[in-house]
């Protein structure tokens, strides 16, 4: 299977491609990704400025679209939420444009979205069938969703990966919390109420390449552990695995006073289920949230505070 991979150089482009063993990739930067990533046949490509470059898709299979604007990396300034839309949808409806245009076309288009899409949802458990919901992000996941699948009608096999809080050793949401957490400063954030769909990075792969490899899998697919856990027992879990306390909550007019309207990703509630990867067959690495993080943490024993 001959890959491309748009977002190559984040935490889950770079274990995908690990794991293909190499690929081509699309990127901003071709110089520094392949500095980053190795010897990699590598396209420049800005998303929001047009289509990709047509040579970049000879011989390949499978597309992986993963390329977008950090959600949490700052505050949402109307700019700010501009450029995450816009990363987003336009940058995926450029590359369909991009596909419409080749002769010969990959018969495969895996595109990232998230567990935003369903918005804040309390207990109600969710699965791919499950209506869009209203928020901001949620808007921009059903947009963003919506260009992919015009590449169905190009005779492609869609499938749209929502994706949830991926935990891993070497970045993304685990790396911002482990140092409070290390320093016993960790704490439920708001009520603790709140469902965390997370997911261990080495699954977020493997779900991928499911997709890619599985004809069955088509349209949403939720890329997240079969078992949710709300953020108070995510802090009790993560506290546990560092042998640290965790009793400084977080309330919610404090995230609210340090993030803005950004806060919302950290208190909204999403008890999402993975129903079409364990339908279609995958069996997952990591289904138990504390086995996933002592995997992160690189423990049979105590934490040693590296990461």
């Amino acid at each position: 299977m001959k890959a491309l991979v748009a977002g190559a150089t984040g935490l889950i482009g770079r274990r995908l491609l690990q794991e293909l063993g190499g690929g081509v990739i699309l990127g901003r930067d071709p110089t520094r990704a392949r500095a980053t990533l190795g010897d990699v046949e590598a396209f420049a490509w800005q998303p929001q400025d047009g289509p990709p470059p047509a040579e970049a898709f000879s011989g390949v299979d499978v597309v992986f679209h993963l390329a977008g604007e950090p959600v949490a990396a700052g505050r949402w300034t109307v700019s700010r939420k501009q450029a995450i839309r816009d990363s987003r949808v336009e940058g995926t409806k450029n590359l369909v444009r991009a596909l419409e245009s080749l002769e010969q076309r990959p018969g495969v288009l895996v595109v990232a979205s998230a567990v935003g899409y369903y918005g804040d949802r309390g207990d109600e458990e969710l699965v791919e069938a499950s209506p869009q919901g209203s928020t901001f992000l949620a808007e921009v996941c059903g947009a963003w969703e919506a260009e992919a699948n015009e590449a169905a009608a190009l005779g492609l096999r869609v499938v749209t990966a929502r994706t949830g809080v991926v935990l891993a050793a070497e970045g993304g949401a685990l790396a911002r919390m482990l140092p409070p957490f290390r320093l016993g400063l960790g704490g439920p954030l708001g009520d603790g109420l709140q469902w965390m769909p997370w997911v261990h990075v080495d699954d977020v792969v493997g779900l991928l390449l499911h997709a890619a490899s599985t004809g069955t899998v088509r349209g949403p697919m939720n890329v997240v552990s079969p078992n949710p856990v709300t953020n108070r027992e995510f802090t009790r879990t993560l506290g546990r695995a560092l042998g640290r306390p965790t009793l400084l909550p977080v309330p919610r007019w404090g995230l609210r006073a340090a993030f803005g309207e950004m806060s919302q990703i950290l208190v909204e509630s999403q008890r999402v289920l993975p129903e079409t990867a364990l339908e279609s067959g995958y069996r997952f690495r990591f289904d138990d949230l504390g086995s996933a993080l002592d995997s992160c943490l690189g423990k049979g024993g105590a934490d040693t505070g590296e990461s």
